[in-house]
C-alpha cells in the first residue's frame, strides 16, 4: 500500500493522481489481460467444441469400423458355410454319377454278354443251316446221281 504525503488540505492532490494513474494504467492492463484471456478461453471452447466434434466423428467411424468387421466377419462365415455346403453337394453330385457310371457299366457289360450270346447261337445256327443246306444239297447230288445212273 502506498502512503502519501499530507499537506494543508489532506493528500497531496499530486500524488494522489499520480498513484491513480498508475492504478487506472494498471487496471487498464488487468483489463485487457482479462479481455486477453477471455478471447484465449472462447478460443479454447471452440476448440473444446472442435475437439468434441472430432471425438463423435471418431466415435461414429469407430462404430462404422465396428458395423464393418461384423460385416466382413458374416461375409466370412457365409463364406465358409457356401463351400463346406458346396463340398458336401459336390461329393453327392460325384457319388450320384460314379452310381450311375457304374450302373452304365453293368448295364453295357450285360449287353454285352447277351449280344455276345446272341452272337455265338446265330453262329451255330448259322452252322447247323449250313451243315443241313450242305446234307440237303449232297442228298440231291446223291439223288442227281442217282438219276445219271438210272438209264432210260
Amino acid at each position: 500500500m502506498e502512503k502519501f504525503n499530507r499537506t494543508l488540505r489532506g493528500y497531496d492532490p499530486d500524488e494522489v493522481n499520480a498513484f491513480l494513474d498508475k492504478v487506472i494504467t494498471r487496471v487498464e492492463q488487468m483489463v485487457k489481460e482479462i479481455d486477453k484471456k477471455n478471447a484465449e478461453i472462447d478460443i479454447l471452447k471452440a476448440q473444446i467444441s472442435e475437439n468434441s466434434k472430432q471425438k463423435e466423428k471418431l466415435q461414429q467411424y469407430e462404430r462404422m469400423e465396428d458395423t464393418l468387421n461384423r460385416a466382413i466377419m458374416m461375409a466370412q462365415k457365409t463364406s465358409d458355410q457356401l463351400k463346406i455346403a458346396a463340398h458336401r453337394e459336390s461329393e453327392i453330385v460325384i457319388d450320384d454319377a460314379k452310381r450311375n457310371a457304374n450302373r452304365i457299366v453293368n448295364e453295357a457289360l450285360m449287353r454285352a454278354e447277351k449280344i455276345e450270346s446272341d452272337s455265338m447261337t446265330l453262329k451255330r445256327n448259322v452252322d447247323i443251316f449250313k451243315r443241313r443246306l450242305k446234307n440237303i444239297v449232297e442228298s440231291q447230288l446223291e439223288v442227281i446221281d442217282e438219276i445219271d445212273k438210272i438209264e432210260i
